[in-house]
């Protein structure tokens, strides 16, 4: 029973670590590079990087169980961090594109 619950967290983790390698990762880069142009996050952008949050907060105590998961995580949070503090100071600033219109 122990081997089969160790087996579906090992399938649940590689799962959601590649979700994130092939769709998550490349959108959250698209988004980095839009807010690095000045642009403003649009309502998608936003609902995006709230999901790629959670999934983060659900998969944390899997990672801090895998130190060959730890980089890779402490790297999307920090790449979080970027947009979202980039993010507000488009919007403070009041200048560039808005994608909302």
């Amino acid at each position: 029973m122990i081997d089969q619950s160790k087996q579906h967290e090992e399938g649940v983790i590689a799962a959601l670590m590649e979700r994130f390698e092939q769709w998550r990762l490349p959108r959250a880069l698209d988004i980095k590079a839009k807010v690095d142009r000045g642009e403003k996050l649009d309502q998608y952008d936003i609902d995006f990087l709230e999901e790629v949050m959670q999934d983060a907060k659900a998969i944390k105590p899997h990672v801090d169980k895998r130190p060959d998961y730890q980089s890779l995580y402490a790297r999307v949070v920090d790449l979080y961090g970027q947009i979202t503090e980039k993010a507000l100071e488009n919007e403070r600033s009041g200048t560039g594109p808005s994608a909302t219109g």
